[in-house]
């Protein structure tokens, strides 16, 4: 709920552009500075905070209960959280889910993650998509004693994700075997014993529900670093690559991405599957553009449209980037397009197995309209 009057605020949100908010703090103590972008997904917080794709900013919740069923360690997507910090409306209550491990308030204090409550969500959500996504620096700091003029000087020296190559901060440090597939009931995770095929991901800061989802339709998963080369890629002699999603500017990341993509196309046949910044690579190697977004999609109730068959898909987001359609190259069809802007969220070339899609159809969180796109994958490798 929002501060009573007398109410001794223990944490500071400042804008770039002066605006400040004051609430109560939780989690860690301390202050960062990153981008604040907004996130309208009811379910998955937990997920959210763990998303590499998150590197960089703060996440501003607008469902108000957040923290209420506590936090698992079967729902990390990555060790660690990796969003900056979290804003939320209402106080995280005690848990209540029989699935809960800890309360939300200490697993961000044991992570090192800082949070604010009692915000005005639904005004800062305003600002947002008015003004774009701002620069802050957020504080907390139990005493309530706050340099407000230093905090806006911070907020306004963040750089900002444009130009930044983040994949590498997120990427694993050497390469792994991935064989855990999705949670189902009663057994929880199990382990994949019969692969049909083999895959080379590439981690740009790859979601484990991602990973999880290639295995559950058959595929023996071997995970690379971000700076992998095409010659350590085609070595493994796979079946298919996949690019994962992963946080920064495409452009920045693709620096090195791209020359390796294209060098792949050039000397195989293989059926490549991307997702969000993979999406936002193969784009660039086929000769697309990417541009910064005003706002971005962050949320679980995007509905997508697939121009092929004119189904529409209720899809989970998570992009600050997008790939401009007009860009692409005439061997490259667009097929996905957003319902809420129009803009691309999917491709894929006219002679070959190779597609993507901006949206994360693992849905971790989200609904699962999508997950045939694994099963494409798979059958385009069985082909």
């Amino acid at each position: 709920m929002p501060l009573s009057a007398g109410t001794h605020p223990t944490a500071c949100l400042a804008l770039a552009d002066g605006t400040v908010f004051y609430g109560r703090g939780f989690g860690a103590t301390g202050s960062t500075e990153a981008e604040l972008c907004f996130n309208t997904a009811m379910t998955g917080y937990q997920e959210i905070m763990t998303d590499p794709s998150y590197a960089g900013q703060i996440v501003t919740f607008t469902f108000p209960h957040i923290g209420n069923t506590g936090v698992n360690p079967e729902d990390d997507e990555t060790m660690d959280p990796v969003a900056a910090g979290m804003v939320v409306k209402w106080d995280p209550t005690q848990p209540s889910n029989w699935r809960s491990a800890e309360p939300l308030s200490d697993w961000l204090a044991k992570r090192g993650r800082i949070a604010i409550g009692g915000i005005d969500t639904r005004r800062l959500t305003r600002a947002i998509r008015q003004q774009g996504a701002p620069h802050v620096a957020l504080e907390h700091n139990p005493d309530g004693n706050f340099d407000l003029a230093a905090l806006v000087a911070r907020a306004r020296a963040f750089n900002g994700l444009e130009g930044l190559d983040l994949a590498k901060s997120v990427t694993c440090a050497q390469s792994y075997r991935w064989d855990e597939m999705r949670w189902a009931w009663p057994d929880g995770y199990t382990r994949l014993t019969e692969p049909k095929h083999k895959v080379v991901a590439i981690d740009y800061g790859a979601k484990r529900n991602i990973l999880r989802c290639l295995a559950s339709t058959g595929c023996d998963v071997t995970v690379m670093p971000a700076t992998a080369t095409a010659e350590d890629i085609l070595a493994l002699n796979p079946d298919g690559i996949f690019l994962s999603n992963g946080p920064g500017d495409p452009a920045a990341t693709g620096a090195y991405a791209v020359p390796m993509l294209r060098e792949v196309l050039d000397k195989t046949e293989l059926p490549i599957f991307g997702i969000c910044l993979g999406h936002q690579i193969l784009s660039l190697a086929l000769g697309a553009k990417t541009v910064k977004m005003n706002h971005g999609h962050h949320g679980a109730n995007h509905p997508v449209r697939d121009n092929e068959t004119g189904k529409v898909e209720i899809t989970s987001m998570n992009h600050g980037f997008t790939v401009d359609s007009q860009t692409l190259p005439k061997d490259v069809i667009e097929t996905h397009v957003s319902l809420f802007d129009g803009s691309n969220c999917g491709i894929r070339m006219a002679e070959r197995p190779v597609f993507s899609v901006q949206y994360h159809p693992e849905a971790s969180p989200g609904p699962q309209d999508s997950y045939y796109l694994f099963e494409r994958f798979s059958a385009a490798m069985a082909k």
